[in-house]
């Protein structure tokens, strides 16, 4: 994936985390799926006074292109978070999909029987961390695992 694609995916999501409900933690987090056809889907975390109902961004997102019938799409994804100031975002290191996260990728990514690219920024830009979703949920627990193949 070439860096002009992964620099346009992490400004989706920097974008996206732009308009995070987060009245709680006052953390900012976006995410930018990248499907197989170019198309760029986000999502942001929405936060509930019942902090278990909160969604994190990469769900928001997977919940959109399962929507939409495109949760076997998936090639990429960008996350991006930090504290917002103004309108930029702090945090200086790259931010990761939350252990529910990895999961919730790890569907749409059998689904769509992809490795996916997991790209994790820090809020202020300075710093990207790429990796494989197998890298980051390694002997993971999917559709393959009950016997489920997607035709």
């Amino acid at each position: 994936m070439s860096d002009e694609i992964v620099d346009g995916l992490i400004d989706a999501a920097r974008d996206a985390a732009s308009r995070a409900y987060a009245p709680y933690s006052g953390f900012h987090v976006g995410a930018a799926l990248l499907l197989k056809d170019g198309s760029v889907v986000t999502g942001a975390n929405v936060e509930n006074a019942s902090y278990g109902l909160t969604l994190c961004a990469e769900t928001s997102a997977v919940a959109k292109i399962a929507n939409e019938g495109w949760i076997d799409q998936l090639v990429a994804v960008a996350i991006v978070g930090g504290r917002p100031e103004g309108d930029t975002l702090l945090g200086s290191d790259p931010v990761h999909p939350c252990g529910r996260c990895r999961q919730i990728l790890n569907e749409a990514a059998e689904q769509s029987s992809t490795d996916i690219a997991v790209h994790c920024a820090s809020g202020d830009g300075s710093a990207v961390a790429s990796y494989k979703l197998s890298e980051l949920l390694p002997h993971s627990f999917g559709p393959k695992d009950l016997g489920f193949v997607r035709d």
